[in-house]
């Protein structure tokens, strides 16, 4: 098969057809299958197998524990091998844990991601059939409409007034129109009006096309690769990225400056090495990535039980952020389902010739599926057996209007055929291209003579909260069956088609729960501003102000932002003018959340903070979206936002574990190292107190949340984790060190004993601790998750039971006395006490 990639735009159809291997019938399933071995998948990115190999071998990347193993095989050569076993041993139980964890989480949300796949219309074996975008092969024939996104790049077979956005490739803002042609070989990408590129869409018309080239290979792989395209970080992902380099920084000062200590004081190398190392170990939050992970998993599966659908786990912290949000009427205030209310001739009396007309308009009508052509077929049937369709030009929002040509033969009468166009769309686009008005029993006036009165009657109908539209038609003289600029021209209007979408239920208490949340809904249309302020009567709303696309025009960005603060309905506005929106609120502050399921919607939805779509969303509108609801539902988007925000208070939640008690800890000991004749704990022991601790905070991901934590949208503020990080590091430390003089002058404590009670304080105190700093209320008053409590008792359990088993000496420990573990007892109690008491007068501050 010969490679077509450069210049297939030159080449007549039917050789480019031979060349490929395939027909206008396109692939079958069986060839379709080969070509996926010999192609790969037509994603930019390579398919991703959750393959549990790679996954067990990421947890043990880390530069640190890389070391860490590099000082193990040293120990085994030095014939130190116990010790090296054992830590060998907690290295790997510490991995699996962490890989168990998140092979899980990778495969449920793999399963979820497939619920909402984008899908194709294809040929395969001479049937039309919806396959997964990802599995389209160079070959194969595609067919596409309106708001369909072009899956690879193609050559056009066949065309009815196509139109494409390609701005991702060329920057053009206006879509271009396309058909079938052979251009010469030197033709420029833009001028390619015979060729579709992959990641571009469908804006208005149909199309049927021949696949040339797949993924990487297409003009837009290869500038991905170029460029090497990465979606936009999220704030929460910068967060985390700077506040790893914090404490990764912390880490690397301290580890070489204790082993240069330990060295200076003539202490065995390679203990000094193996202690600073398993000190590292200790301070570094090894876990993150996968506690991140999990969490982030763990809320997904949580957001699919309110049916919504996360295709970027990064944007739930976001969509936790949230502050505002923005979103069309129609389907989220209203039913969603529009209803014909009547039709009207040009003086307002109910016409069955409107309805009429307007029923062949959307009978014919053959381009993206709409609630309006639904409405009007299903109000009322006609006999359209007498009519055929000659052409059409679809509806597109530039034009407004949706023309069809009609051929009309009275086979009863013998009389001869005729023609008609007929034109409904937006009442001033329809008006624009007329000449005429009829006003009654046929009766034709000048439409200027009216059009005063025209107007007055639609402000009459959007008084009332009715959508509408115009109606016109023209007899057409002569064999001219094309629709055309010039077509569209001297027509005779002949009335007006209302509709109707009534307010969904309870839609006000829902708008005061978004409130309640911290969410301000800001409403987005095309309707007219007196169906929009009708809509914010309905609600009951006051105060709320709108703002029209033509006013938006005319005033600066600058001017733009300080109004969307005070504006809430956002009427007439055109497609364009929905980015500069979005983009206007963000500068003013907000996190902003948009949602949208129509082909004018992908520009906001790449602008917006969180792109919200529904599932049944044009492709071009769900491929855009961070997060598809799987009913366009307020509510089920306000269950969505208090998932996502449960989600991240506990990925939160280990942030503070990591910088608190555990960093509290290994600092202690690291300072504790230069006064003490021995290691305070020896390296293996350091790893077993890092691989007892994450066992409660690999669980809370299920970890049950305040109700003030949901209510309120929260960001990352990395400034707020470094102050926690010092108060609470440094009373985890004092607390550390009044441990260290109770064993040194109270029990006296040989260094075995010591290392063991301090190894049972350090273990209990930090896995206590966590039920501390969970929650801002006082422990006792906020009820932790069900495995959290399972895995901080049996660790506690555990801790108690190790000096006394039979291993206890092969890991350096050995029983102490019960009045010991009071002592020790003593000590937790009063620094949870102590933590309990700080905790509240810091939140205290930090709300002041």
């Amino acid at each position: 098969m010969k490679d077509l990639r450069q210049g297939f735009w030159s080449i007549p159809a039917e050789d480019v057809l031979k060349n490929l291997e395939t027909s206008k019938d396109g692939l079958s399933n069986t060839e379709a299958k080969k070509r996926i071995v010999t192609y790969g998948y037509n994603s930019i990115k390579p398919k991703k197998d959750n393959n549990a190999l790679d996954i067990f071998i990421s947890q043990f990347k880390s530069p640190i524990i890389l070391i860490l193993f590099f000082a193990v095989g040293l120990s085994f050569f030095l014939h130190d091998t116990v010790d090296a076993i054992i830590i060998l041993t907690i290295i790997l139980v510490s991995g699996l844990l962490s890989f168990w964890q998140e092979y899980n989480a990778n495969n449920a949300v793999q399963k979820l991601l497939e619920i909402v796949q984008i899908k194709a219309t294809v040929l395969r074996d001479g049937k039309s059939a919806e396959i997964p975008v990802e599995e389209i092969v160079p070959g194969d024939i595609v067919m596409l409409k309106a708001g369909a996104v072009v899956p690879g790049d193609s050559l056009i077979l066949e065309s009815n007034s196509l139109s494409i956005d390609e701005a991702i490739l060329t920057g053009e803002t206006f879509p271009t129109d396309k058909e079938v042609g052979v251009l010469p070989f030197e033709t420029s990408l833009s001028q390619r009006r015979n060729c579709l590129w992959m990641g571009t869409h469908v804006v208005s018309g149909t199309a049927k096309a021949v696949i040339i080239s797949t993924g990487k290979t297409t003009e837009f792989g290869r500038i991905s690769e170029r460029l090497k395209i990465r979606p936009l970080e999220t704030e929460f992902e910068r967060g985390v990225k700077h506040f790893g380099y914090f404490l990764m920084e912390v880490t690397l000062i301290l580890t070489m400056t204790i082993f240069a200590i330990n060295v200076f004081l003539k202490r065995p190398v390679l203990d000094s090495f193996l202690f600073s190392l398993a000190i590292a170990v200790g301070l570094t939050p090894q876990l993150l990535p996968a506690i991140i992970s999990i969490n982030l998993a763990h809320g997904a599966k949580m957001m699919a039980r309110v049916k919504v659908i996360v295709k970027r786990l990064a944007s739930i912290e976001n969509f936790g952020s949230m502050d505002v949000l923005c979103s069309d009427k129609t389907g989220t205030l209203t039913e969603g389902i529009v209803k014909l209310q009547s039709t009207f001739d040009v003086i307002g009396n109910q016409s069955d010739k409107v309805l009429f007309y307007a029923y062949l308009n959307a009978y014919f009508e053959s381009g993206f599926i709409n609630p309006i052509d639904e409405a009007i077929r299903t109000f009322k049937e006609f006999d359209t057996r007498d009519y055929i369709k000659l052409d059409e030009r679809p509806y597109d929002f530039v034009r407004k209007r949706l023309s069809i040509i009609l051929s009309k033969s009275n086979k009863s009468t013998n009389e001869a055929q005729s023609y008609i166009m007929i034109t409904k769309g937006a009442l001033d686009n329809i008006i624009k291209v007329c000449k005429n008005a009829e006003i009654e029993d046929g009766k034709v006036v000048d439409i200027k003579t009216i059009q005063d009165f025209i107007q007055k009657q639609y402000r009459e109908y959007s008084d009332k909260g009715y959508r509408t539209l115009g109606v016109a038609y023209k007899n057409i003289i002569g064999t001219e069956t094309m629709v055309k600029d010039e077509t569209e021209s001297d027509m005779t209007f002949l009335g007006f088609i209302t509709f109707f979408d009534p307010l969904k239920p309870n839609i006000a208490k829902t708008i005061e729960d978004l409130k309640e949340l911290g969410i301000s809904l800001k409403i987005i249309t095309g309707d007219n501003k007196l169906i929009a302020s009708n809509i914010v009567q309905q609600l009951g709303i006051k105060g709320m102000k709108v703002l029209t696309g033509s006013e938006i025009h005319d005033i600066s960005d600058e001017a733009l932002i300080e109004k969307v603060r005070e504006v809430a309905v956002f009427a007439e506005i055109e497609p364009n003018e929905k980015e500069r929106i979005i983009i206007a609120l963000k500068k003013a502050g907000y996190v902003v959340g948009y949602m949208g399921d129509g082909i004018n919607d992908a520009s906001a939805l790449h602008a917006a903070d969180v792109s919200i779509s529904v599932d049944s969303a044009v492709d071009v509108a769900k491929r855009a979206a961070d997060i598809v609801l799987l009913e366009k539902d307020l509510n089920v988007l306000i269950e969505g936002v208090k998932a996502g925000r449960i989600t991240f208070a506990n990925t939160l939640k280990y942030v503070f574990m990591a910088t608190s008690a555990n960093f509290g800890n290994m600092f202690s000991m690291a300072g504790a190292s230069l006064f003490l004749p021995f290691l305070p704990l020896l390296p293996k022991q350091i790893l077993l107190t890092n691989l007892l601790t994450d066992f409660p905070e690999m669980t809370i991901a299920t970890d049950s949340v305040d109700e003030d934590m949901i209510m309120v949208p929260r960001r990352w503020d990395i400034g707020f984790i470094r102050r926690f990080m010092i108060v609470f590091g440094l009373i985890s430390s004092i607390f550390d060190y009044l441990t260290f003089g109770v064993l040194m002058f109270i029990v006296h404590a040989s260094d075995v004993q010591f290392r063991t009670s301090w190894f049972i304080e350090s273990v209990i105190s930090a896995s206590l601790i966590v039920l501390v700093i969970r929650t801002r209320k006082p422990f006792f008053k906020s009820i932790p998750g069900k495995y959290l409590v399972i895995a901080t008792s049996c660790v506690c359990i555990a801790t108690l039971i190790i000096p006394y088993s039979p291993i206890a000496g092969i890991l350096g420990f050995q029983a102490i006395p019960f009045w010991v573990l009071l002592l020790i007892a003593t000590v937790i109690m009063v620094y949870v006490l102590m933590a309990e008491i700080i905790k509240k007068l810091f939140y205290k501050k930090v709300k002041n």
